[in-house]
């Protein structure tokens, strides 16, 4: 939607925004079972794999100077990217909605003047940033990143300095399961990332630091929501931040929070529309996008994400992985083509393969497997259609 080109800095703060989140802390919580030390290492493992996915989705973008959905034709040809752009948008409006809820429920937990109220509140800060636009941000965000950066410290420290555990270490989830849960996240944004890297002065650079500060930020939230419950046995963020005695304060992260993130899954939403119908203005398709998705928020219990984002990565899992075989092994580039028949196909084996991984308990979870085979079929299918050709 703008053209101007954003420094290493401003799309670092852009993806320290997507990571301070009150969904990512409340998947922390998830984790708890685990113990501290398993549950960590679960988190660290998971987010190497998903930011290294999401640095090479964003580097393609970033090199091409393409939009996410625009690199997708490179693989899939011009019409077989628009399943993969119609998908991507409906999950970013259901990303806008569930960003929206927890953020509204968390803040009715603070000050408790009715959550519609609040998706009200969120929603219209959303469209106010969609309106102040990537370009005019870089002051804004520095103002809140700053402000948010000091409220998760406090929020740390009251977190880490209660003392023992009264968490209870049990076996309802496994280590693999976890590592899967942690991936889930980076990777729900590898359809986003280029919309950013793209304009960037120096994308490769850009890339790197946007995948490194986004990776440890998800960490970070993640091992609050950890230790929180873990530490304070409260899995409820709204609760977290009452017993923290953080209150006004409290109110303030989470709803800058819900605004800096859920504003890059409305704006991507409206990038992505500009891929599907040429000739929409991308800004209000995503005002469009706020809309329906704090409507959602409003109507809809969103209380438990996990199967949403097991959804997400089944999708856009063996996208990348075919678009990594392609760009980065096979140097290939289908975007002249109406449809890459053998690369939706792959596409769609990968789809069913990750939905039988999420039945096998693997300790790397299922998306890395899932990507690896995924690649290997790609290459296989090239190097048949290349022996077929001599023949």
């Amino acid at each position: 939607m703008e053209e101007k080109r954003t420094s290493v800095f401003e799309n670092g703060l852009i993806w320290f925004g997507a990571g301070v989140s009150i969904a990512e802390i409340l998947t922390g919580t998830y984790f708890a079972p685990l113990g501290f030390g398993k549950g960590l290492l679960a988190i660290i493992v998971g987010h190497i794999i998903g930011c290294l996915m999401l640095f090479m989705a964003g580097y393609i973008g970033g090199k091409g100077r393409k939009s996410a959905m625009e690199t997708v034709k490179m693989s899939f040809g011009q019409k077989g990217s628009l399943l993969f752009s119609c998908l991507n948008i409906l999950q970013l409006v259901g990303w806008t909605a569930i960003m929206i809820y927890d953020g509204a429920l968390a803040s009715n937990g603070i000050l408790p003047v009715g959550a519609w109220i609040w998706c009200l509140v969120i929603g219209g800060l959303i469209v106010i940033w969609i309106v102040i636009g990537i370009k005019n941000l870089g002051k804004v965000n520095t103002v809140a990143m700053a402000a948010l950066f000091i409220l998760t410290l406090i929020l740390c420290k009251v977190i880490f300095s209660g003392g023992a555990s009264v968490g209870i270490t049990d076996e309802s989830m496994t280590f693999g399961a976890a590592v899967e849960l942690s991936v889930a996240m980076p990777l729900s944004w590898l359809p986003l990332i280029s919309d950013y890297t793209r304009n960037a002065e120096k994308p490769v650079k850009a890339t790197a630091v946007s995948a490194i500060v986004y990776g440890l930020v998800s960490c970070w939230m993640y091992v609050i929501g950890m230790g929180a419950a873990i530490y304070t046995g409260e899995y409820d963020v709204a609760q977290i931040m009452v017993k923290a005695g953080l209150g006004i304060a409290g109110l303030l992260i989470i709803v800058l929070s819900t605004v800096t993130t859920t504003f890059l899954d409305a704006y991507s939403a409206g990038v992505s529309s500009e891929s599907v119908w040429s000739g929409l203005k991308g800004k209000w398709i995503a005002v469009a996008a706020t809309v329906l998705g704090t409507i959602g928020a409003i109507v809809y219990p969103m209380d438990n994400i996990t199967d949403f984002l097991y959804l997400i990565g089944s999708v856009f899992a063996p996208m990348i992985a075919i678009q990594i075989a392609d760009y980065f092994l096979l140097k290939k580039d289908c975007s002249n083509k109406a449809f890459h028949l053998s690369n939706l196909v792959i596409w769609a084996v990968g789809f069913v393969l990750y939905r039988y991984l999420m039945t096998v308990d693997i300790i790397v979870g299922n998306t890395l497997p899932d990507m690896v085979i995924t690649i290997a079929i790609c290459i296989a299918v090239n190097l048949v259609g290349k022996a077929v050709k001599k023949s």
